[in-house]
């Protein structure tokens, strides 16, 4: 197989890879397909490439190779977008001015003053810059991004940023015309450009399809173990930490205790103010709650106007002066509905872990009439679980 027919054979599975992503597009969320799009044309623009070098025989030299490195170069430029727009970073135009100058020296060293070794020195620098830019990139969101696509898409760049660089380095010690290009059947490494120009949109499109489910994976597990309304874990995550907790407790005998909150009169405010202030008391309360405990305290909200605060290390006494001090910081927090002071209270419950307690279920139920005791004796106040 020569030059040109690897070339044209790397377009048709570059389009047929685009195709694949087109796809999937339909099924990704709106904020996920922005990038999709800038990846979807960095992709059509490889596969144009590809097609230039292929067929562009019928051009004069330095217009062939003038439209098939840049249209490459602009690919590059859109893959680096694509990463910018998923990962919410402000574009810059890097990458259009890296493409527009390399276009320009092509043409330059191929009309003006042909030099291939000098075509290809200048064009592997400027593909190494917008590779090295995406590896950056995909490097400095380890931090926000632990998934295994995004580590593979570095490896893929780190490989075709080698071939780059290997490639100068081969062509260095050939004789080569300064009138010919890469689309020829003159040098073995000719055959190897085309597998590398590939690699990005073959191997590449199916790594940024899964960088783009496993965010969606993570967004539903974030849902499914997330209060939509105060963004506090919901019962479901209560129950799974309380449980790991539990263990914890009787096989080091570490301390635990569970707090059960309420805000005092909440029905009167819905009443009174309607649902929507209701759910803006919600949200504050669930506010003050994170900002008054502890760090490290798993504060969960479990259903209306229900709050729990697990709190490891702690034994009865210190976790009812604690959730005192969360009471304290409900009662003197400040808010109003249009200008109107509107008090909120809270009246909470306390358990700490006892050796009769079979399950973290135990300890949150006796708790649980804790609560109900602290609302008996007038709200607005903290009640230990009876022995």
């Amino acid at each position: 197989m020569d030059a040109k027919s690897v070339f044209a054979t790397v377009a048709l599975m570059v389009l047929a890879n685009g195709a694949v992503l087109a796809n999937v597009y339909r099924d990704l969320p709106g904020a996920l397909r922005p990038a999709a799009i800038r990846w979807q044309a960095g992709t059509a623009l490889v596969a144009l490439g590809s097609a230039f070098f292929a067929f562009g025989s019928i051009l004069p030299l330095p217009i062939m190779v003038t439209l098939a490195n840049g249209t490459l170069l602009f690919g590059l430029g859109s893959y680096h977008r694509a990463f910018e727009r998923f990962y919410g970073r402000r574009s810059a135009p890097v990458d259009v001015v890296v493409a527009l100058a390399a276009a320009a020296g092509t043409f330059w060293l191929s009309a003006i003053d042909p030099c291939f070794i000098c075509r290809v020195e200048m064009l592997s620098a400027a593909w190494t810059l917008l590779l090295l830019r995406s590896m950056w990139l995909l490097h400095a969101m380890r931090a926000q991004d632990e998934s295994r696509s995004r580590r593979m898409l570095i490896v893929i760049y780190g490989l075709v940023v080698i071939y780059v660089i290997g490639r100068v380095v081969v062509y260095l010690h050939l004789d080569v015309p300064g009138e010919t290009s890469i689309a020829t059947n003159d040098y073995g490494i000719n055959l190897v450009s085309p597998m590398f120009v590939a690699l990005l949109p073959v191997i590449g499109t199916t790594a940024f399809v899964l960088l783009c489910t496993e965010r969606v994976k993570r967004q539903l597990e974030i849902a499914a173990a997330t209060d939509y309304l105060t963004g506090l874990p919901n019962r479901r995550t209560l129950v799974a930490d309380g449980n790991w907790a539990f263990r914890r407790a009787r096989e080091t005998g570490a301390g635990l205790a569970v707090g059960v909150i309420d805000i005092d009169h909440f029905k009167a405010i819905n009443d009174t103010y309607g649902h929507g202030v209701g759910d803006e008391v919600l949200a504050f309360t669930a506010d003050c709650l994170k900002q008054a405990a502890r760090k490290g305290d798993l504060v969960a909200r479990t259903g209306g106007e229900e709050f729990v605060v697990l709190m490891d290390d702690l034994d009865l006494r210190a976790a009812t002066a604690a959730l005192e001090r969360i009471r304290v910081a409900v009662a003197d927090s400040r808010f109003s509905v249009d200008g109107t002071p509107v008090p909120i209270t809270i009246s909470a419950g306390v358990a700490g872990c006892e050796p009769r307690d079979r399950d973290f279920d135990d300890v949150f139920r006796r708790a649980d009439r804790a609560l109900y005791l602290a609302k008996l004796a007038g709200r607005d106040r903290v009640k230990q679980a009876v022995a």
